[in-house]
């Protein structure tokens, strides 16, 4: 017997948790990133993604970011030279924040709000590059499913840039700084984990949240999903450094655990 398909459930469930986050969001970030992007060529990638993004050759390329929030990594992306860039979420209270940055920026960039298991098929095919940063895996139910849509997007030949939280940090309870390393789950959990705290990782703001459900995906997970998906490793490599705004005690605890990654597969030509 087969198993009940909760995914629909799940991402509608999660999809009302992020709208209801973004205006509290607008509230204590946007004006510093409309003063950012005012700038000509503001860039908010760090070292590492600005690098591998070169390395891509991402100037002229056709490029999408799954997830892409209130569209700053995308606009920064633009800057770095990409040509069509568009933007899929599933909140369009963060798209609007996305336009108004790029109105802001003068930068061409096209917002779709959609669940990302129902991109539109006309999209297939469409893009050089492909972008995942942090935060996305982990609210996917069907990691398989997930990257059989991320890879329809995916020129014959082009690439998926993937810079995530690593899975490992899931079995650590996140705090601040100061707080003790708490080991929560098992690196194998698979049951759905509600949050109730809210999503207010800038100001840290508590309201009467509804509730997230996130999912532990094991890194062989990750890369045998998109292995299944006939995309294949061009590069892997782990980092020790802090990308997420949740496990501020990992940082500072020096503990050695992989903090980061980064991660390309390339579909065939």
């Amino acid at each position: 017997m087969s198993k009940p398909d909760h995914t629909k459930e799940f991402t509608t469930a999660n999809r009302a948790a992020w709208d209801e986050v973004a205006p509290i969001h607008h509230r204590h970030n946007q004006e510093n990133l409309i003063a950012a992007f005012s700038q000509p060529g503001f860039s908010c990638l760090d070292e590492v993604e600005t690098r591998r993004l070169k390395e891509l050759d991402v100037a002229g390329k056709h490029v999408a970011q799954i997830c892409c929030n209130n569209g700053r990594e995308l606009l920064s992306v633009k800057n770095l030279g990409a040509a069509r860039c568009v933007g899929f979420d599933g909140s369009q209270g963060f798209l609007d924040h996305g336009q108004e940055l790029a109105d802001t920026a003068g930068l061409d960039v096209e917002f779709v709000c959609c669940d990302v298991y129902d991109i539109d098929k006309k999209y297939k095919n469409s893009f050089d590059l492909v972008t995942i940063t942090i935060g996305v895996l982990s609210w996917m139910p069907d990691i398989h499913r997930f990257f059989t849509v991320v890879a329809s997007l995916i020129k014959p030949g082009g690439a998926l840039f993937i810079y995530e939280q690593h899975p490992i940090l899931e079995m650590v309870a996140p705090a601040n700084e100061d707080a003790p390393i708490e080991w929560e789950l098992s690196y194998f959990h698979t049951e759905p984990y509600v949050e109730t705290g809210g999503l207010d990782y800038f100001g840290g703001e508590t309201y009467d949240a509804k509730p997230v459900m996130s999912f532990s995906h094991k890194m062989s997970d990750i890369i045998m999903a998109a292995l299944g998906n006939d995309l294949f490793i061009e590069h892997f490599e782990e980092f020790p450094h802090h990308i997420s705004n949740a496990w501020w005690n990992v940082e500072k605890s020096d503990i050695g655990l992989p903090m980061c990654y980064t991660l390309v597969l390339r579909k065939a030509e």
